[in-house]
């Protein structure tokens, strides 16, 4: 059996974007799985104080070393953060401080896109947004997308929602027609995830940037996450969602060995699929699929 590397994946995707229009629908609710940012003042302690220290050592206001400590020279350099961008002197990053560094870096793109045919793609790969006029590219920018763990949905998607939003979405909201969960691109206020895996599955934007896009964007337009589903490699066992179960389904399905929708959702009809696979190609019987699996399949290359 011939197997796909991840090489091959974004090839044979690439080839859908251009053949191929047909889209899932659905309607997202009013939220995703990212969370808010959180008010964080004097003793706390974690990943994010570090970045936002690395971030303040950049401005030339912290000048300690980097510790994930939110101590008294963190505090200061807070306040000297807010003193500069005309906020309330309160050494706390609260929610206006944290909007004043979500509006603190941008791509600039000075003219908006000509008339034509906008479609966006999200590569997966090289972490950016391509906006597309007419097959032609008008404008790129940085991304941040999904952690291995809840990776971004790759697929053919459709902008279903807008929205002005706030607290982990950043400015701005672009909701997705994603049909096992909600997943949007949105803005961030915290910079430094740009670039990055770190989102529950969304797509991160500077807020400047994701302002600048829901602008040239409508419902309808069309949205193309392009990349390897299988990234994360995750361990796929019942109750997963996720673009890799989804394409997981199709696999069974040419194989012979699932007659059921195409929802990327793991529920008992793609279990027992995969229990039927494991059995007949003499591997354990769990109903999960692991590493072994994923090869068996020709879903992955025996890297």
């Amino acid at each position: 059996m011939k197997l796909l590397t991840g090489k091959a994946w974004c090839l044979l995707l690439v080839l859908i974007i251009l053949g191929q229009t047909t889209v899932l629908y659905g309607v997202a609710p009013e939220g995703c799985a990212c969370a808010p940012e959180t008010e964080i003042s004097l003793g706390a302690v974690g990943e994010d104080i570090a970045e936002l220290q690395r971030f303040l050592q950049a401005e030339k206001l912290y000048h300690q070393a980097i510790s994930g400590v939110f101590d008294q020279y963190t505090t200061e350099a807070v306040k000297a953060f807010q003193r500069r961008n005309r906020l309330a002197i309160t050494g706390i990053l609260d929610f206006p401080t944290w909007q004043a560094l979500g509006q603190s870096a941008a791509t600039t793109v000075m003219a908006n896109p000509p008339p034509g045919d906008l479609r966006i793609i999200v590569d997966t790969r090289y972490l950016s947004l391509l906006v597309l006029v007419d097959q032609e590219i008008f404008a790129t920018f940085p991304v941040a997308i999904g952690k291995r763990e809840t990776p971004t949905p790759v697929g053919n998607w459709k902008v279903i929602n807008k929205g002005h939003w706030s607290g982990g979405f950043g400015t701005r909201w672009i909701g997705l027609s994603v049909p096992f969960g909600t997943y949007g691109i949105h803005g961030t206020n915290k910079p430094w995830s740009i670039g990055r895996l770190e989102s529950q599955g969304c797509v991160r934007m500077y807020n400047r940037d994701v302002e600048q896009l829901y602008r040239w964007v409508k419902v309808g337009t069309p949205v193309h996450i392009i990349g390897d589903p299988f990234m994360g490699r995750r361990r796929l066992v019942k109750g997963e969602k996720g673009a890799d179960v989804m394409y997981l389904q199709k696999r069974l399905k040419q194989l012979g060995f699932y007659d059921q929708g195409i929802d990327g959702i793991f529920g008992y009809g793609t279990e027992q699929a995969v229990k039927a696979f494991q059995k007949e190609n003499r591997l354990s019987v769990t109903g999960q699929v692991g590493w072994r699996e994923y090869t068996a399949m020709g879903l992955i290359s025996e890297e």
